[in-house]
């Protein structure tokens, strides 16, 4: 993995109160961390800061589309994503990132790297079953649903008049026997 120079945040030289940090998140980033599950992505990443005298609050929000394949055509579609991340940093004697909700920087730092944190929350805004949109409102037309529709399988017809199998009837017997 590499650092991310655009995903440092410069906190040393601004005032107290509340900032806004602008970011687009592309495919390159997702491949910088060697991951692959996206085609391409659009998302805008808006990072409002409130720094205090003893700790900075971040609150980080993405929105946009990752491109992906569904998980049951496999045909490629762009996927809302939306997301939100709350962050507190604290200054403290040593690095420290093992709590998801704080983070604890030494003391002479002067920035913040936020693209694990960003990287994470967008993974994690991807459903785990990606669905097409086509097949849920039936406009999708596809090669794969028209096999799955072919060997789907038909509907039996059962007419009261007919018996049933004595061999079934046999192995209902045992579980009456008891």
């Amino acid at each position: 993995m590499k650092k991310h120079r655009e995903f440092m945040i410069p906190f040393s030289g601004l005032k107290i109160g509340t900032h806004e940090f602008d970011f687009k998140v592309n495919n390159t980033f997702f491949e910088s961390f060697e991951y692959n599950e996206f085609n391409d992505a659009a998302i805008k990443l808006v990072v409002d800061l409130n720094k205090s005298s003893t700790m900075l609050e971040l609150v980080m929000t993405a929105k946009g589309t990752v491109n992906v394949y569904c998980d049951v055509t496999n045909e490629a579609y762009d996927q809302p994503i939306k997301a939100t991340l709350k962050l507190v940093v604290k200054f403290g004697d040593e690095f420290n990132n093992d709590n998801d909700e704080i983070l604890i920087l030494p003391h002479g730092d002067f920035q913040v790297d936020i693209s694990q944190y960003v990287y994470e929350m967008i993974v994690l805004a991807v459903p785990l079953k990606k669905v097409h949109p086509g097949i849920e409102d039936g406009t999708l037309e596809s090669e794969t649903l028209d096999k799955l529709e072919e060997l789907h399988p038909k509907e039996i017809k059962v007419t009261k008049d007919k018996e049933t199998d004595p061999r079934w009837d046999s192995l209902k017997k045992l579980l009456t026997d008891k």
